[in-house]
């Protein structure tokens, strides 16, 4: 009888153990599931508005300094995006960029982002002129924080296979990554 309790105690304790073995397996496994989405959040709700959207009737001299100011203040570089919602190209990047967390953490971290609309409702040709044509959409330059252009970056250059690489981000990264101006 000794022997029938003992055992249907150690039974109990393995099913009790199993079940919270499950639970804590099952709660990593949501929050390594959701983390990426409320981080990717947090982070669009603190990005400045030209930051977000390619947008038609914003003004990217005005949106030009306040990035270079927030740039100066955050010591990074400025990265301007310049593309449309037009763009094919350009939304897979950025659900790429809001798919991959670490690549939109690393984005940020680097750089104060700067969106161009170019399109046929305002193709911002002033604001354009002032770099080296683009070999594509969406397409990216670089600049110090004082606006001098460091950079013209082929977006088709982050591809691998046909679609995007976090690989390739995170050198792109590395290579801007706390660079002196």
């Amino acid at each position: 009888m000794r022997c029938r309790c003992m055992r249907n105690i150690h039974q109990k304790y393995k099913s009790v153990c199993l079940m919270m073995k499950n639970f804590l397996l099952c709660s990593l496994w949501l929050f390594i599931g959701l983390a990426p989405n409320v981080y990717a959040s947090r982070i669009s709700n603190e990005l400045p508005a030209y930051s977000q959207v390619y947008d038609a009737s914003r003004n990217p001299n005005a949106d030009g300094r306040s990035a270079l100011k927030l740039a100066k203040e955050t010591g990074r570089k400025v990265l301007i995006e310049v593309g449309g919602d037009w763009c094919r190209w350009c939304h897979v990047l950025d659900k790429f960029i809001k798919d991959h967390p670490e690549v939109e953490k690393r984005l940020h971290e680097t750089f104060v982002v700067l969106k161009v609309n170019i399109s046929d409702e305002n193709d911002n040709v002033e604001f354009m002129s002032a770099f080296p044509p683009a070999q594509g959409y969406p397409h990216m330059y670089i600049t110090d924080s004082n606006g001098s252009i460091l950079h013209s970056q082929d977006t088709a250059e982050f591809r691998e296979n046909k679609q995007y690489s976090e690989r390739r981000f995170m050198i792109f990264f590395d290579r801007w990554q706390n660079k002196n101006d």
